[in-house]
């Protein structure tokens, strides 16, 4: 709908993707850019930040124990 509180986690995300990587770094290439982004992603934001929303572990921790429920029930 073009609001964006419909999306605030998503907004949010990027906004600190571009404040943080993006507008901060001169890419050589698309290449170089991508890698770049697919190692903040994977590096920071997703596997090594602490959630306090998640008992201050990080989301693969979270994600490994749901599996490990899911497989036992």
């Amino acid at each position: 709908t073009g609001v964006c509180w419909d999306n605030a986690m998503a907004e949010s995300f990027f906004a600190a993707l571009k404040n943080e990587l993006v507008h901060r770094t001169v890419f050589p290439t698309r290449n170089h850019a991508r890698r770049a982004i697919v190692n903040y992603i994977e590096g920071w934001y997703n596997r090594q930040r602490l959630h306090s929303g998640l008992g201050y572990r990080t989301p693969q921790e979270v994600h490994d124990e749901y599996l490990n429920v899911q497989v036992a029930a």
